[in-house]
Order: structure tokens, then sequence, then C-alpha cells
């Protein structure tokens, strides 16, 4: 198993490139299911989950091939409808193949969903709004059993909470059911907006793109021919990377990435003293004389995001004075508190809320990443504490961020990945 050494203590510099979105790859290969054609993706992100996912395809009968960052999927002679519980098990975002099987097969068995254990994200607003267009869900033997012997039909679906992998498996499957389907209370996510041009410049008629209420006309079965796919860039990643150049307090730029996507995490920069400079597709952070306390909410974007609230922690610590932050979306997503306690960090939980006591000395550690995010969040710490931190199970960090201890030593940082 790997781990990450990393010496702290060292100002960075230079640019770094931002990656393909993984939240947006996903959604999207499993919208391969939904083609006709062999479908080109491009701007992939060399990470795990990309890899599962490709994977996962393959075992339903799929023909991939990925290198460089371009994929190639061929799914028009996919026979298997079941996505076994060894792949599943892997990645919760496994559950987007169910929209796609189901409306194109009329049938289909998914695995119940494993992943970070960041809290519940049940997936049960996805089969509320699967029987609304007429499927019938049997839960069995840890499976999602799912029938719609006469195909599925436009229905309106009103999400009671918002939910994206919720809105893009229904968007998807919506695709190619019979009639109109209305999404209420959709998430609005860049990369929910991805899927849907995709699917519109497809053909699909798709109104409301980027706002809480979309409606799709579907296609009634028949398949569609997807043009090739460039992926958005990560909007996580550019906020992970930011946080490294406010937490060492250093002047680094990030390119190829959207700035639009970024307007949140880059005013919130602002307000906490740092200068930030933008152009077409880049961004640039530099340093400030005092970094300040702040207060954070996530919430659905256009909000702040949850995958950037554990790396905003790390940045707490080094702020004058306290720092409210407050997690909205999931219940159990404070996990690495603790871990940034252990490098001395002063933090006090209070259900979902956590008191942050800024200008504070951080010292290396031996560290465990519990989730995606919150291994990010000890890499950042570890960049400024005292002497040598290692942090183990980067697993986590492996499914989300692209070569990052390379990123990172490029920018000056001095990491090194190892073997336990």
């Amino acid at each position: 198993m790997d781990f990450l050494w990393i010496a702290g203590g060292r100002k960075l510099s230079g640019n770094v490139r931002i990656s393909g979105s993984k939240n947006a790859s996903l959604p999207l290969l499993g919208a391969t299911l939904l083609a006709k054609n062999r479908v080109q993706l491009t701007n992939l992100p060399n990470v795990v989950d990309i890899v599962t996912f490709l994977s996962l395809l393959s075992r339903l009968g799929a023909e991939t091939t990925m290198q460089n960052g371009e994929a190639f999927v061929e799914t028009l002679g996919v026979r298997e409808t079941k996505a076994v519980y060894d792949i599943v098990r892997k990645m919760r975002a496994s559950i987007l193949v169910l929209g796609p099987l189901l409306a194109r097969f009329g049938h289909c068995e998914v695995s119940l969903p494993g992943g970070c254990a960041i809290g519940a994200r049940p997936v049960d607003l996805h089969l509320r709004a699967f029987e609304k267009m007429g499927a019938e869900i049997r839960i069995q033997s840890g499976y999602i059993n799912a029938k719609a012997p006469k195909g599925l039909k436009g229905a309106v679906i009103d999400f009671d909470k918002i939910t994206v992998t919720g809105t893009e498996n229904v968007v998807m499957a919506a695709a190619l059911a019979k009639g109109t389907t209305t999404i209420q209370n959709a998430a609005c996510e860049p990369e929910v907006v991805q899927l849907c041009e995709v699917l519109h410049n497809c053909g699909v008629g798709i109104c409301g793109i980027g706002t809480n209420e979309l409606t799709i006309e579907g296609s009634g079965g028949e398949l569609l021919n997807l043009a090739p796919i460039s992926v958005i860039s990560d909007r996580i990643e550019a906020g992970t990377y930011l946080c490294a150049g406010a937490i060492t307090n250093s002047d680094i730029t990030l390119s190829h990435v959207c700035v639009k996507h970024l307007y949140t995490i880059l005013d919130l920069l602002r307000t906490i003293g740092f200068g930030i400079e933008t152009g077409d597709d880049f961004v640039r952070i530099l340093p400030c004389n005092k970094i300040a306390s702040f207060e954070l909410h996530t919430a659905e974007y256009p909000g702040f995001p949850t995958d950037l609230q554990a790396q905003f922690m790390a940045l707490a610590t080094q702020a004058e004075g306290e720092t409210l932050i407050e997690e909205r979306l999931f219940e159990n997503r404070f996990m690495h508190a603790v871990e940034l306690q252990r490098m001395g960090a002063k933090i006090e939980l209070e259900g979902n809320k956590a008191r942050i006591f800024g200008r504070q000395t951080l010292f290396g550690a031996d560290v465990m990443a519990t989730d995606l995010r919150a291994s990010s969040a000890l890499v950042l710490a570890a960049l400024i504490a005292e002497g040598e931190s290692r942090i183990h199970r980067i697993y986590h960090l492996d499914r989300g961020y692209e070569r990052i201890e390379e990123k990172l030593s490029a920018l000056g940082a001095m990491v090194k990945r190892s073997k336990e």
C-alpha cells in the first residue's frame, strides 16, 4: 500500500495544469450506454475512479480503451445488464449505470453502491424517480433489481432534496424514455450541465440547462449518436491547488481552468486576503500580508462545494482568529479534523459545525486518510508542518487526484510516494 512522504516548510511557485473533472467524466462515461456509435472522450483524468468505471463498462460488454487522457468506448455490443458488487462496491458513482441500462434494456441489476464513508447518500431518490417513470424496483440480496418491460415513460420528478447523481441518472434515463420528463429541484452543478449539453447536442431536447428545472424529450428508445466529448476541467482539483498556494502563502498559477466555475471559491479567497488574477483559462493566487479568519457554509452549486470544505479547514489553521465551518450536506464529513488535530490543529466540533482556532503551528506526523477530500486536506497541512509527515491510505487520494505528488513537486514541494 502506498503512502505520501512530505517535508513541510517550503514555498511553492510556478504553474500547475488542472486535469479534467472526475465528477463530470463519470456520468459522461455512463452516457456512452445510450450511444449507438463509438464515443471519443478527451481530457479524462487518469485516476482510479475513471479506471474503475471503464472496468465496469467492460464487464457489461463494452469495448474500452484509454491512453493519455483519451478514451474510446463502444457499447453497441453490451448484452450484460448486471453491475456486480465486486466493481460497484469500490465507487458510489457506479450507480450511474442504473438509469442508462434500465432505459436501454428495460431491466437491470445494480449492486447497492460503496465508496467514501462520509455519511448517508441514499439511492432512494433515484429509485422513486424511476418508479414514477414506470419501473418496478426490488431490493434483493444487496442488488437493485429494476424492470420496465414496456419501457420507461416521461414523468414529473420532484426531488425532495437536490441530488447530483440522482439528477444525472434521471436525465440519462429520460433521454431514451417515451415522452417528456420534467425534473424539479434538479442539481445545476457544472458536471450536470455538461452532461445535459452533450445529450442536447446529439439531438435530445433538453430545456432549462443550468437551472433547477429540466425538461427532457425522450427518444422513445432510439439510441443516440454522441459527438466527441472534451471533459470540463476539475473545479475541485483547482480549488485544492488554490488552497495549496494559500496555505503556503505562495504565488502559483493554475492553467486549463474554467474560471466561471470557481467564482464562489475565488470570492472567499479574496475575502481571506489573497490577491487573485484571472484570464480566459488561468487563475493566479498571490500571497497576502495576513490570512483572515472566515465563515464557510457548504451548499449545492453555486454555493460553496462540500468537496472543498476539508481543504479550507486546513487553511483555517493558519488564519488570524477563529474560523467557523458549517457542513450542511453530509453529516459525517469532519473525519479529517481528528487527523489535523494529530498535527497540532486546534479544532472544536459540535454537530455539523467546526470551530478552528488559527495561527497554529502544525507538526509533521503519521496521519491516515479517511476519504478522498480529507486526504487532500492532510496533504495541505503537511506542506506547512514542521518536520516530516506520512499520509497513509492514499488510495482515497488516488481516486480523484491525478499525479498529485508530481504536480506538487513541480511547484517546489518535497513530496515522495513510497510503499508501506
